[in-house]
């Protein structure tokens, strides 16, 4: 009997602040509670979520997070722990406690979910909205690559928070290339040629004895006759300029996963054209500025491993 009067009056108390609150402002009322109002009449406990994986990058892993059909109303939790962290302790990180174990939460009105609503967030990028904190700031290490992400739904104001999901293995991209040597540019490569290349030049520092430019080979004479022909407005040879010294470049050691597209396609417009001077073979500059440019960044270090000193 107690508890039936204390519930009526609970009930009518309840009422009472509703329409209180009503009355001061409707827009008030949280969006949490708001949340709360939508979920199904009699709810005991917070719904257990799901987390899965959708996007990757080599520092960063976007989730799938559902609410399930209680909704997360106070926002939500995302926990993570290395792939040999998590089976060196057993497969169970449930303490909050473990130093081991990432934590980000997120709350407010964006992060309030619906039943059954689901969003996507990105773990590693840079924590900078509001409502979102996180002890584990830290870009995600391609070189650790797997991690196996919980979640929970926040407990509210009457009920406490959600159990774990089931925990989802994901794992960023591989890390890219290591940048490896260093690039010289193509004077650089026209006056360390073959022996009486330029005058002065006594000393051969060229890795290969010829190239491929196009479809065509060339000895290491005739690469230098084609640095010492003036550009005199055809594209060919301004691109035959800068896709020597990158090929040098590689052969010598550098890293070419910056520029191997680049060096591509100069080859495929080059083709079986013969350049100047031991042929004819001419191209429009606006139809090889953009490989030249490209070529010539990699050359000077502006991209790729950078230049020699």
């Amino acid at each position: 009997m107690k508890f039936l009067k204390y519930s009526s009056f609970a009930a009518v108390l309840a009422v009472l602040v509703f329409l209180g609150c009503k009355r001061e402002n409707s827009a008030t009322l949280s969006t949490a509670e708001e949340r709360l109002s939508q979920t199904p009449v009699g709810l005991t406990e917070l719904s257990k979520p799901s987390v899965v994986c959708d996007l990757a990058t080599p520092t960063t892993i976007t989730l799938t997070y559902c609410a399930g059909p209680s909704g997360a109303p106070s926002g939500f939790t995302v926990t993570w722990m290395t792939q040999p962290d998590f089976f060196n302790n057993g497969g169970n990180y449930f303490d909050d406690s473990d130093p081991r174990l990432c934590i980000i939460r997120f709350t407010g009105a964006k992060y309030n979910l619906a039943p059954n609503q689901c969003i996507s967030i990105t773990v590693g990028a840079a924590v900078l909205e509001e409502g979102v904190t996180t002890n584990c700031p830290a870009p995600l290490s391609c070189a650790i690559g797997k991690y196996i992400f919980r979640g929970y739904n926040n407990a509210t104001t009457t009920l406490p928070r959600s159990v774990y999901s089931e925990g989802w293995e994901c794992q960023t991209l591989p890390c890219p290339p290591e940048e490896r040597g260093c690039t010289y540019t193509q004077g650089y490569w026209k006056t360390h040629g073959p022996v009486g290349c330029v005058a002065g030049n006594n000393k051969n520092e060229w890795p290969v004895s010829s190239l491929v430019l196009g479809t065509v080979t060339y000895t290491d004479a005739q690469l230098c006759s084609i640095f010492k022909q003036s550009v005199g407005g055809n594209g060919l040879l301004s691109l035959a300029h800068q896709l020597i010294a990158a090929k040098l470049n590689v052969a010598n050691g550098s890293s070419s996963g910056s520029i191997s597209s680049t060096i591509a396609a100069a080859d495929a417009l080059i083709g079986g054209l013969v350049i100047p001077p031991g042929g004819t073979g001419w191209l429009s500059p606006s139809a090889t500025s953009s490989l030249t440019e490209k070529l010539a960044q990699y050359n000077e270090g502006l991209i790729g491993p950078g230049h020699c000193e």
